[in-house]
């Protein structure tokens, strides 16, 4: 069980409206470290690799940073998933992470967060 680190690049144009957040090489028992992204109110999650047998991630929003609630898509789904998806994350809040709960020694994910600032 480990806190994978992420990697941060904005989009290509000079207005820097836009974040690409990645998380590589998440197994299973695997969290990213938490993203602050309090600029970037519209977001939409990216999840894709090898889930393995029965491998499940959860997109985890907090305002402190200790306490974890699974965030929702638009229709009010939870954002737990057992397969390649993308998403829109509906809350706003402060932090955000990948939380794989449930995967065997194949479990290798990725997850991009796209954020975009509200201008």
């Amino acid at each position: 069980m480990a806190t994978k680190t992420f990697t941060a690049n904005y989009a290509p144009n000079a207005q820097a409206n836009g974040i690409a957040i990645t998380w590589t090489g998440l197994q299973n028992g695997d969290n990213g470290a938490p993203y602050e992204g309090v600029d970037f109110a519209d977001r939409a999650v990216m999840i894709s690799g090898t889930f393995g047998a029965a491998g499940s991630i959860n997109i985890e929003g907090s305002n402190d940073a200790a306490t974890w609630f699974v965030l929702t898509d638009p229709q009010g789904n939870n954002i737990t998933k057992t397969a390649n998806a993308l998403e829109t994350i509906e809350e706003n809040p402060r932090f955000l992470r990948p939380n794989v709960t449930a995967g065997d020694g194949t479990t290798s994910l990725t997850v991009v967060l796209w954020a975009r600032r509200n201008r």
